[in-house]
């Protein structure tokens, strides 16, 4: 009976450290779950009971346990973000993120959108490519105003460390508050675009805000493609404004964007038999921040792939390396974090290589001190690789990985601060006789993106790569006489006392491909402040939330006339 009352207290004692004390979390979580394993104990199900006294080893004991701590943990967890204000707003958020919505496997979160909207009784309806669209009437009073297009898009990336057990296709985002933010334990925490999910279904859903009438554009895709915004038709929607909820910047007002393309180099290469000579290692670079490739692509973060490239330049010639396998990066949007590779080197050459190899790994660590000082280099030995690549094919795979650009390409010569033309070597494998390099390569200017993408294309083919483009989208241009802008603009300097920050942004937004489809509309792009986007890294600052909460509400009530 005392361990119930002592539950009670448990979750008041695990908040304090959180609110409090954030570099005591791991501590608050020992404590936490050391304490609470002693006061449930009695409280398990009969037939767990039953199987814990039947088993002398522990291990099911453990596993039983471990299994409903999991889940009463990621409860209590998630339970404290839904007391955070706006309520509507955080409880949204809490209810999207436990459904699994990597891109292109939207299927679960589309169906949750459809189901909300219909049991509102409202109009609502899947596209021929999975976009959803709900459709709520104006309030009392707000019927002679402009229709608005509230967008966000479904889909999130889908990043983990290295040390975290989660399966992003079965499990929903464990949440936790370190101050004023919101992280992920783990991964990626999906603030990125989930918020502005959130925020259009807690509008959706209420009875007290007053607004004109609503159509609700949920995209899918949004990180891997944009098809879902390329495949929206003309004609579905009304709205003359759209708001945007995909800036990461609580005091920006985005009005454009960068256009994208995927550049992916491929080719095959004859493996050989490792020489009896040989020796085995591993070489890991991990504990990179990553990030957003376009937002962050200017901060000088560190790219897996080209830090292992550097490491293996010169392999050949000082120590008889052999690549076997390469193993780095995820996705195209995120500055890669972790990269591997298997090689074989002459035997005799051990020392020298482990020696000159740990130098040249300190180098680096110390040259990126600054902006990566969780970076990790580690050289270890491994069993011998049975098969090595070509040389030749080797030699060629480094120089041009060496050659190829990553990071800003040119900054805008009409806005200051503005990275225009980028790239993001985001992927390199090398396994099983086949090579594939994937880049996401971005600008404001349409000729300036073709431009390095044909040079990337021009560097791979140099070694004998086929390089493919793909994906291509378009930038958004700037409309600085938007009226929206105008009243957004005055709305905020009213609301802060300070002028927004009017700008262009060097992310792939859909409003570029929305505005092909819809020319007429005036678009705008806004949110609260979110960083680390598409890393584990990435958090949401909780009073941001609220000022960007009251902006939207002000916003809607403001909405212009029809004409």
């Amino acid at each position: 009976m005392a361990g119930v009352y002592l539950l009670r207290f448990l979750p008041a004692v695990r908040y304090i450290f959180l609110r409090n004390s954030p570099e005591l979390v791991s501590v608050s979580y020992q404590i936490y779950w050391f304490s609470l394993g002693y006061c449930i104990s009695s409280m398990f199900r009969k037939k767990d009971a039953a199987t814990i006294r039947s088993n002398s080893n522990g291990l099911v004991l453990f596993k039983v346990i471990f299994s409903n701590f999991a889940k009463l943990n990621k409860s209590i967890m998630n339970s404290e973000i839904r007391q955070l204000k706006p309520q509507q707003l955080w409880n949204k958020f809490v209810d999207l993120n436990a459904i699994p919505r990597a891109s292109k496997k939207e299927a679960r979160v589309v169906a949750f959108i459809k189901d909300f909207g219909k049991n509102l009784g409202l109009e609502t309806f899947e596209d021929a490519v999975g976009n959803v669209i709900i459709k709520k009437p104006a309030t009392a009073g707000m019927e002679h105003k402009t229709t608005v297009v509230l967008q966000s898009h479904l889909d999130m990336v889908h990043q983990k460390n290295n040390d975290t057990a989660f399966d992003f296709d079965t499990q929903g985002i464990k949440m936790y508050i370190s101050g004023d933010w919101v992280h992920a334990d783990g991964t990626t925490l999906g603030a990125d675009n989930g918020l502005g999910v959130a925020t259009i279904l807690a509008i959706l859903e209420s009875t007290t805000i007053a607004h004109p009438a609503i159509e609700a554009l949920f995209t899918i895709d949004e990180e891997t493609g944009m098809t879902g915004a390329k495949g929206l038709k003309g004609g579905l929607l009304e709205g003359k404004i759209l708001l945007n909820l995909d800036t990461e910047e609580d005091d920006e007002l985005g009005v454009g964007c960068a256009g994208g393309i995927d550049v992916t180099a491929t080719r095959t290469y004859v493996e050989e038999e490792t020489p009896e000579f040989k020796i085995g290692f591993k070489i890991n670079v991990k504990g990179l921040q990553g990030g957003h490739s376009g937002m962050q692509i200017h901060e000088g973060l560190g790219n897996a792939n080209k830090l292992m490239n550097r490491l293996l330049f010169d392999g050949f010639e000082n120590f008889g390396l052999r690549i076997s396998e390469i193993d780095g990066g995820s996705l195209r949007n995120a500055i890669p974090r972790e990269s591997k590779a298997i090689v074989a080197i002459d035997a005799m050459h051990k020392e020298t290589f482990l020696l000159e190899m740990n130098a040249h790994a300190e180098a680096i660590k110390a040259e990126l001190k600054t902006k990566e000082p969780d970076l990790k280099i580690v050289i270890e030995a491994c069993e011998t690789p049975k098969k090595i690549m070509d040389l030749g094919i080797q030699e060629g795979l480094t120089r041009a990985l060496y050659a190829a650009q990553n990071g800003v390409y040119r900054m805008s010569a009409d806005i200051p601060n503005l990275v225009e033309t980028s790239n993001n070597i985001a992927r390199v494998v090398v396994k099983n006789g086949k090579i594939k390099i994937s880049c996401l390569t971005r600008s404001s200017v349409e000729s300036s993106k073709m431009d390095l993408a044909n040079t990337l294309r021009a560097t791979f083919e140099l070694t004998g790569c086929e390089v493919d483009f793909s994906g291509d989208y378009p930038g958004w241009t700037p409309n600085m006489e938007s009226p929206i802008l105008k009243i957004m603009t005055q709305i905020y300097t009213d609301l802060t006392g300070e002028e927004p920050h009017v700008a262009a942004c060097h992310a792939g937004l859909e409003c570029g491909i929305l505005g092909q489809h819809y020319p007429d509309m005036d678009m705008i792009s806004f949110g609260p402040n979110i960083k680390g986007a598409h890393s584990p890294d990435e958090r949401a600052q909780i009073s941001s939330v609220q000022k960007y909460w009251k902006f939207v509400l002000e916003i809607l009530k403001q909405i212009p006339d029809r004409n």
